[in-house]
């Protein structure tokens, strides 16, 4: 066999041996990730300690001549509750963990917070979607039967969240 051929077989091996190599590292770091939050940590690590910082989270997500006047919901020990009055029709918020994906890895992490200014259309179709979910996880609702419920309401074209309790 030739030289070229020689150090293209090693080439070709060694390419192989690092495809092995990170997809072995890829699986091994995506089971950790499903792992890291199995469930709902206590309530208390959800919360911010400082509510102004909530506040200035929230606002955060649009220009201040649109937060300035926006409605700003804080996370409290009963779902999201208003701190400031709004008057344009926005509506600003930190949605947690729990607004991603039901099989995100890191669903229940309770450092993942993410600010979002509604608009006012989005402030009345979307964000009770938001309410909503929070005072399922607030009442300890299993996320397989919440994933069926959102499941559920879109196929139909109805919003199963009317109750005060877990969807069934």
């Amino acid at each position: 066999m030739t030289k070229k051929g020689w150090m293209m077989k090693a080439t070709m091996l060694g390419a192989s041996l690092v495809a092995a190599l990170l997809s072995t590292l890829w699986l091994a770091q995506a089971q950790d990730l499903k792992a890291s939050y199995p469930k709902m940590a206590p309530i208390n690590q959800y919360l911010m300690a400082d509510r102004n910082a909530e506040i200035a989270m929230a606002r955060s997500a649009a220009p201040t001549a649109i937060s300035g006047d926006a409605e700003v919901l804080v996370l409290g020990r009963h779902g999201y509750e208003t701190a400031i009055k709004g008057k344009n029709g926005f509506v600003c918020v930190v949605e947690r963990s729990w607004m991603s994906a039901f099989d995100f890895p890191e669903f229940w992490n309770p450092k993942m917070r993410g600010p979002i200014c509604f608009n006012p259309p989005a402030a009345r179709s979307i964000l009770p979607l938001t309410i909503k979910r929070t005072e399922w996880y607030w009442l300890d609702c299993p996320k397989q039967r919440l994933s069926m419920a959102s499941r559920h309401s879109r196929r139909e074209n109805c919003q199963p969240w009317n109750r005060a309790q877990c969807p069934t």
